[in-house]
């Protein structure tokens, strides 16, 4: 079944892209026939696959809950999949993505990885290291569409080799670089470690605000759910012009119960995670 929604409320959208105020005359009520009619979301379809309940994982004192136990793949699949695509293994306690060197590969036995279980208010913490030249990506709030890529809906924590991946030369003061809001918010400070090394990570969600982490510092923060949002998508790939799915998506990610899936990206290279736990934030 395809869906056809209006963006949060005609009124909120008007005041985004009209002044808001008084006048009636004809130009006025020609131009805010436009917005309304430029306002309807494109088709998509959101899938319904099998999930996970959290209270089968390990759970600390603390409230920390391991998703990862460095030895299965139990609790995670592959997005829009049921299974587990074949290209990702675990290896010496690590979830490891074995690269075919085609870029954003995506297909056959590879494309993107999610825990089935989906998140709102939360704490993400995981590790990372990348082979030479390689990129990669941690995603939050996932939707499964179908027929589109993960990334469509969700914010990107960028997992990249700054020296050799010429992504960390393109986008705007080095958007592109690991940690970063992907093509929106630069890491700063930029303290990644060489390919080949581990790096920690921890992504903090809670209430719209977020908080990226590498190394133990706080590099990114941004806030969803505002004008600050929507104007950092008015300036990125992700644009109405440019690709008006994804603009409305991210404009509303997390959907109507802001929450989502944790996800790794296959960008065709090698790549590897391991320590990932989750904690639920009240």
């Amino acid at each position: 079944m395809k869906k056809s929604v209006l963006l949060a409320s005609a009124a909120v959208m008007m005041c985004f892209f009209t002044s808001c105020g008084g006048g009636s005359n004809k130009a006025e009520t020609t131009a805010e026939t436009k917005v309304e009619a430029e306002a309807e979301v494109p088709e998509y379809k959101l899938l319904d696959l099998p999930t996970v309940d959290l209270d089968n994982f390990p759970k600390d004192a603390d409230g920390w809950i391991t998703i990862f136990d460095g030895k299965s793949l139990n609790g995670w699949r592959g997005y829009n999949q049921t299974v587990v695509p074949a290209r990702w293994t675990v290896e010496d306690g690590a979830i490891k993505f074995n690269g075919t060197g085609g870029g954003e590969a995506q297909e056959g036995d590879g494309g993107d990885l999610i825990f089935a279980h989906k998140l709102q208010n939360f704490e993400f913490e995981f590790e990372w290291k990348v082979a030479k030249g390689s990129n990669s990506g941690v995603f939050i709030l996932i939707q499964e569409v179908e027929d589109q890529p993960s990334y469509i809906s969700s914010p990107e924590y960028q997992v990249l080799d700054n020296e050799n991946h010429p992504d960390a030369r393109l986008g705007k003061d080095g958007n592109r670089m690991s940690a970063s809001l992907y093509d929106m918010i630069p890491a700063k400070p930029q303290n990644s470690k060489p390919y080949g090394e581990w790096n920690s990570g921890k992504i903090l969600c809670y209430k719209g605000t977020v908080v990226y982490y590498q190394n133990g510092e706080a590099v990114v923060e941004y806030h969803l759910w505002t004008q600050q949002w929507k104007e950092m998508l008015d300036n990125s790939k992700f644009s109405k012009d440019k690709w008006p799915l994804a603009y409305e998506l991210l404009l509303n990610c997390g959907g109507e119960n802001r929450e989502g899936f944790i996800g790794l990206q296959d960008h065709g290279d090698d790549v590897w995670f391991r320590n990932m736990k989750v904690k639920i934030l009240d």
